[in-house]
């Protein structure tokens, strides 16, 4: 697996737990992997995040939530690239499946959710979708 973007491989092993029925997975710790995740949890796409000591760079483990046997991610996609950076203004905040879904961004004031994003009127980098 390539390390040259991380946001990718982490979601791709999330997506991929999902589809095996996982409990939880380790990913490789960051900082914006870690405040992506702490989203995710307070939208109740995930149970929990919990940092694992490792002698390099760290790992995140990550608890999958389900309810009724269904997983509460049906999709997890990544929007900007390294190849190719998606960047909104703040009157062109993407809305996920009628607001349903949410889009995660990278702006001034942090990493936001795209109601978060709207609410502080800034615009930035989109991360991911998620519904």
């Amino acid at each position: 697996m390539s390390r040259t973007d991380l946001i990718s491989d982490a979601l791709t092993i999330i997506r991929n737990a999902t589809m095996a029925h996982k409990e939880n997975v380790d990913v490789p710790a960051s900082n914006i992997l870690k405040k992506m995740f702490d989203i995710m949890v307070a939208n109740k796409y995930l149970d929990a995040v919990k940092p694992i000591e490792d002698k390099k760079q760290g790992i995140l483990r990550v608890y999958i939530r389900y309810t009724g046997g269904k997983c509460a991610i049906r999709k997890i996609r990544r929007i900007s690239r390294p190849g190719m950076r998606i960047y909104v203004d703040k009157t062109k905040i993407p809305l996920v499946l009628r607001g349903k879904g949410m889009a995660i961004l990278s702006t001034p004031k942090g990493i936001l959710t795209d109601s978060q994003a709207r609410k502080e009127a800034v615009g930035g980098e989109v991360l991911a979708y998620v519904w």
